[in-house]
């Protein structure tokens, strides 16, 4: 069944707030065919949580890294891809695909920002106060009407300073469209682009160029190095401890060192040979 980006299917909803209102018990997960069935946490986001390949190394997706943080016991299905905004994501039957597999308990942590903030391309732009809005109900109650429960987080923030060596805010009205679209919706928000655009002020100009994307050949203010990608990561679960989304069972490593050495990019199946 497609998703549509006003008409969204809402059988379960009851179900969906049953759990949301019981953290704990939704971490046990639920049988299938007599099985435990492996509880999971979606991602639906753009470039700076997707998945990286060989051919993209060193750069990383925060969401390679967020298993790090989190107990073996609940997996991780990273489905953010390069370059999407809400818009096109939903266009492109993505939030259909998630829908497919996500079961009653599963959570779906949604990050979006970058990409709708493009004016200029019609296939990704949305307005902060109306379309972004709306395309983020889609996603919240698309994941409601699976008892699943929703989070909404705001954007990583990039790389950018002031002259005086002030972290500089990027994303414009999105990430407060965002908090009013959780408050009015009673979902649960990351404030990732809070916490990052702090990070990044504690580290100064210099040091962050080691948690971004810089090489010999790139200086990519966006996307990340390992050591940023775990940052971040970190950031992601501990914003889920602190709303409760996740028990502290759930999570773990919080406050550890994360060798860099853990992250791998795996050849992609375009490039097999």
């Amino acid at each position: 069944m497609s998703v549509g980006r006003r008409a969204v299917v809402t059988a379960g909803a009851g179900l969906a707030l049953a759990l949301a209102g019981a953290p704990a018990a939704r971490s046990q997960g639920l049988p299938t065919q007599g099985h435990p069935r492996m509880r999971t946490l979606f991602v639906a986001g753009d470039s700076t949580a997707a998945q990286k390949y060989a051919d993209a190394a060193p750069e990383t997706g925060w969401g390679m890294a967020l298993p790090f943080f989190l107990h073996k016991g609940l997996a991780v299905a990273n489905h953010a891809v390069n370059g999407r905004s809400t818009k096109s994501f939903l266009d492109e039957g993505r939030l259909d695909a998630i829908l497919t597999a996500v079961r009653p308990g599963d959570l779906l942590l949604i990050q979006f920002g970058h990409n709708d903030q493009k004016v200029a391309d019609p296939t990704r732009y949305t307005e902060p106060w109306t379309t972004y809005q709306d395309n983020l109900r889609v996603f919240v109650e698309g994941a409601r009407a699976r008892g699943a429960l929703p989070v909404l987080a705001t954007s990583v923030e990039r790389r950018k300073f002031a002259a005086d060596g002030t972290a500089l805010r990027t994303h414009g009205a999105y990430p407060a469209a965002m908090r009013e679209t959780a408050l009015e919706a009673d979902v649960p928000l990351l404030d990732i682009e809070a916490l990052s655009l702090a990070l990044w002020q504690k580290l100064g100009p210099e040091a962050t160029k080691t948690y971004f994307n810089w090489t010999a050949t790139e200086q990519d203010n966006t996307h990340f190095n390992p050591p940023g990608a775990i940052e971040v990561a970190r950031l992601v679960a501990a914003e889920l401890l602190r709303t409760h989304v996740l028990a502290p069972r759930e999570t773990r490593r919080l406050d550890d060192e994360i060798p860099t050495d853990l992250i791998t990019w795996p050849v992609s199946e375009e490039s097999r040979p």
